[in-house]
């Protein structure tokens, strides 16, 4: 089996690099778009594994369909050069805890399964919020206090609440379903959310954080939901890691190393330098 990697970056380049040396096997090719802001690429290198740096990226600003076209940019890159039994979509910061040996071992044990998190609580707000309403200056949901982001941001909440107020909605046909942005999932559905990019860059354009919600409603709504690998779990149904801590995406630590390294899952999330200490004895753990 041929897996491509595709890899979301913009900080953190020495965890980068080290997620680098993690995936880097002749079975992989890795794929990685470097946000558009970023004036100084750093060097990366793998010794077995082909690489390729996507040469058009994306301006992405967080809660916008940007970070929807960046990852279709990689999903596109990747699926041209077809052969790939599954695409892993991985942020900068993220990092294997298993070897790959075990990870090609799982896939192929699972070869028919799609690896998509689903949230299990209760969406119907947060869905009528993000995605039934249309939200102005959409690539400036996060900033600073300028008087601009803040004349901004007072526009937006106003024409939020017009909206509800006058009963005004969108996409009221769609049934969302959303869960973590990251996953892995078979050439067959990939080619299925290719077919569907100009309707998911339609139906998401001004709206907030899609990069939640549209793969896991093109496949909630075709016949690839037989496929998923559990739908009662959204970190095993997407087989990863993420650290919440109230409503908060923590940093995992030295004192995290246990618990990572006997999860079942494939991929956590998310490191940063200022603890690379329990990066290296994950690696040391899986044998890097």
């Amino acid at each position: 089996m041929k897996h491509a990697y595709l890899i979301i970056a913009h900080n953190e380049f020495e965890i980068l690099n080290l997620l680098l040396r993690a995936i880097d096997d002749e079975r992989n090719d890795i794929y990685i778009h470097f946000d558009r802001k970023i004036t100084d690429i750093p060097a990366c290198r793998t010794a077995h594994a082909k690489m390729f740096i996507l040469s058009n990226p994306t301006d992405v600003r967080w809660g916008d369909v940007s970070v929807v076209e960046a990852e279709y940019k990689l999903f596109e890159a990747a699926y041209v050069h077809g052969g790939y039994s599954y695409y892993h979509l991985l942020s900068g910061v993220d990092f294997p805890l298993k070897s790959q040996d075990y990870i090609h071992r799982f896939m192929e044990k699972n070869a028919d399964k799609e690896f998509i998190g689903y949230y299990q609580g209760d969406i119907s707000k947060e869905i009528e919020r993000k995605v039934c309403l249309w939200h102005l200056f959409p690539k400036s949901f996060r900033g600073d206090s300028t008087f601009d982001m803040l004349m901004k941001k007072g526009l937006r909440a106003l024409f939020i609440r017009l909206q509800l107020w006058s009963g005004i909605r969108r996409n009221q046909q769609v049934n969302f379903r959303k869960g973590t942005q990251w996953v892995s999932v078979a050439h067959s559905l990939v080619s299925l959310l290719l077919q569907k990019k100009d309707e998911v860059m339609r139906t998401y354009s001004h709206t907030f954080c899609a990069d939640e919600i549209f793969v896991q409603t093109i496949c909630w709504n075709s016949s690839f939901r037989e496929h998923i690998y559990k739908l009662n779990d959204e970190g095993d149904g997407c087989m990863r890691m993420i650290g919440w801590k109230n409503n908060e995406l923590i940093e995992w630590t030295e004192d995290n190393f246990d618990e990572l390294i006997a999860s079942n899952a494939l991929f956590a999330r998310k490191f940063s330098s200022a603890h690379i200490g329990v990066v290296r004895k994950i690696m040391s753990a899986i044998g890097l």
